[in-house]
């Protein structure tokens, strides 16, 4: 019998973990997959893409930009062919581009350029370009962002002036701040822009940032068309994004046909009089769906990340000995299981939840288009509350995952680091965390008093916790039963929420520096523990034994969530003293409850060795195997002599070997 090596031990160790998991993977794998048809779906796409050569990724992290965005190009390129040989569906490529998990200058197009046309344009804007767009004969992009403004739409500087003679609108760019800025693929790709400018009339009056429709290059040679400058921004942090070409744009007095404004609730008439929207927040519905996108984005970009951070400190023996006589393994050690395990349980409540919001936004996205808006305050609340809340705890935990993976999560081959680099720019666009508190805080703030003047008047989803604060409910006391209890801690939750509003409202008047921020997470926290309330109740539906196994992970996503709102729960005197370290067992105790079947929990997410491209989240455990042969493809291991050796390291030698003879010989 061969020895049992460390290589040979770290398989052993991932074999025995699967072989100890207690509930049907594949059960559990299916509820994150919303139902066996969508993972054969799933399964059906990543079987064509990891076997087809063009989606190779062993060389991805030896490339620079120019050939990251190459590639990007020719997996694009190949992407819509398989889509019409296989007459996917939009949700099936959709699928394979979440499958496979690259960063493509195509991206903006399909998120943002295709919902605003199939949102915002007329009738006779879908007739002349619909089909281009759908079919990929132009690409497009979304140019909001400027050098000088991001969130603060109302102060872009893009201008767009009508001129009733010519039935035209001039695009312009009148400072240098007023150049659209951080364009994802606007510097190399995009034939077309949806460009968000300041629409002038004849008078001179601006009626504020409307929607305009500008070819950017030739459909011939794609060169830039004359009048605007557009160019790439430059490498971004940490290298991320490499292969998204996320330009720049100057217009210069170009002119555009009056039916290039996106005017199904808007527009501007031949003799250049304004026809106002029924609601103003009209456009909100693009920026909606991205919003709402960004839940289930969040949960799987963190589920990549926990698969390879479970999978490796599994298998990664270090420290103590075991009765064995093995160093022990690093996921034993509370103080890894207690970083890891609750990153676990976001996973599955953000996948969850992201399909909830979904479901909930296409409701409200039929109302807007009948033109009821009644319902657009509060989902518009909703969403930015989630996309703050979704996007910190991601950044937040992509480095948590790293870390644990000790020194070898510093090495690119880990697979977290790119993740980290590629997601973290998430807390930013579609409106900068910090500004969008503000607006959960507004809708807040706003209910609350709606609620005192009309005592009578319904609650909506996103401010339920405010009844609470109505005639004399009393406070819930929490004793050594509370931390069991998972509608207990979601009242609580509700009335940390209900409580920390009001007393916002009572001192408006000297507000600390981080009150929004704390407001805005008391409120999300508050709705989403009553979204995990009936994800609870719908887990009756399970097998028990899978239906349990979640249930506590959702459980354990309640705890942490009560962890994270202690000085908010000590101040409001929802929680006294000793509280605190009875939450904190509890939080163990569900790790130490979790932790046989992390494995198992990872394995349901079924990322195959190819999509999840990781030297240290191999299924077999094989880590170190692996990472072996990915350092033997360096480029630098290929040269036979050192770069630069002649030109500078044998001087820099020979003169310090110089040097010291000549002190040597002196002595």
């Amino acid at each position: 019998m061969a020895p049992v090596t460390i290589a040979t031990q770290t398989a052993k160790d991932m074999r025995v973990a699967r072989a100890s998991v207690s509930f049907n993977v594949e059960t559990v794998r299916d509820y994150l997959f919303a139902g066996r048809p969508n993972w054969e779906t799933h399964k059906k796409i990543e079987d064509i893409l990891k076997s087809d050569p063009v989606f190779d990724k062993s060389q991805s992290n030896f490339i620079g930009r120019v050939d990251a965005y190459e590639r990007a190009l020719a997996i694009t390129k190949h992407l819509i062919e398989l889509q019409r040989i296989h007459g996917w569906s939009k949700q099936e490529r959709d699928q394979a581009a979440f499958v496979l998990s690259e960063v493509l200058p195509i991206g903006l197009h399909n998120v943002a350029f295709e919902p605003v046309f199939l949102g915002q344009a007329s009738s006779a804007m879908m007739l002349e370009y619909w089909d281009l767009v759908s079919n990929k004969g132009i690409q497009g992009c979304y140019l909001q962002t400027e050098l000088g403004h991001g969130s603060n739409v109302a102060c872009l500087e893009t201008t767009a002036t009508y001129i009733p003679e010519t039935q035209e609108f001039e695009i312009h760019s009148p400072t240098l701040t007023s150049t659209k800025w951080w364009i994802g693929g606007l510097g190399k790709t995009a034939t077309h822009g949806i460009v968000q400018a300041k629409l002038i009339l004849p008078g001179g009056e601006d009626v504020g940032p409307h929607l305009f429709l500008v070819q950017l290059r030739s459909l011939e040679d794609h060169t830039t068309l004359p009048g605007i400058s557009i160019g790439d921004i430059g490498p971004k942090a940490c290298g991320g994004l490499a292969a998204m070409d996320n330009g720049y744009a100057r217009f210069h007095h170009i002119r555009i046909p009056r039916a290039n404004m996106f005017s199904k609730f808007a527009e501007v008439t031949e003799d250049g009089r304004y026809v106002q929207p029924r609601n103003p927040k009209h456009s909100f519905g693009g920026m909606m769906y991205i919003r709402a996108s960004m839940v289930t984005t969040a949960g799987w970009t963190i589920a990549r990340a926990i698969t390879i951070a479970i999978r490796y400190t599994t298998v990664r023996r270090q420290g103590e000995r075991d009765e064995h006589g093995l160093e022990r393994q690093v996921i034993q050690y509370p103080s890894t299981y207690y970083r890891l395990i609750p990153i676990l349980s976001r996973a599955y409540v953000f996948i969850v939840l992201g399909r909830q919001t979904m479901k909930e936004f296409t409701i409200v996205r039929g109302h807007l288009d009948r033109g009821d808006f009644t319902k657009l305050p509060e989902a518009h609340a909703i969403l930015c509350g989630l996309k703050v809340l979704v996007t910190s705890a991601a950044v937040r935990d992509l480095e948590t995952a790293r870390r644990a993976l000790g020194g070898h999560g510093y090495s690119a081959f880990a697979g977290i680091g790119r993740l980290y680099a590629d997601y973290l720019p998430a807390v930013l666009y579609e409106g900068d965390n910090f500004v969008l508190d503000g607006q959960v805080v507004r809708a807040a703030v706003k209910a609350y008093r709606a609620s005192l003047s009309t005592p009578a008047s319904p609650l909506g989803a996103h401010s339920s916790y405010i009844r609470l604060l109505k005639g004399e409910n009393p406070k819930p006391v929490v004793d050594t039963t509370t931390w069991e209890d998972s509608d207990a801690i979601i009242c609580l939750l509700e009335w940390r929420a209900a409580l920390v509003l009001k007393g916002f409202v009572e001192t408006m008047d000297e507000l600390d520096a981080n009150a929004n921020q704390r407001l805005s997470k008391a409120v999300t926290d508050a709705f989403i523990a009553v979204q995990i309330g009936k994800m609870i109740t719908g887990l009756d539906l399970l097998p028990r034994q899978e239906g349990d196994i979640i249930r506590a992970l959702h459980h354990l996503y309640l705890l942490t969530t009560a962890e994270d709102a202690l000085v908010d729960l000590f101040s409001t005197g929802l929680l006294h003293q000793s509280g605190d370290r009875k939450l904190r067992l509890a939080i163990k105790h569900h790790c130490a409850l979790l932790l046989p079947n992390a494995i198992g929990l990872t394995d349901a997410f079924s990322f195959c060795d190819w999509a999840l491209d990781s030297a240290l989240g191999m299924s077999d455990g094989r880590v170190y195997e692996e990472l072996w042969r990915r350092a033997q493809c360096e480029p630098l291991n290929q040269l036979g002599t050192t770069p630069g050796y002649y030109k500078s390291l044998r001087p820099m030698l020979q003169e310090g070997q110089k040097l010291t003879k000549k002190v040597n010989s002196r002595l």
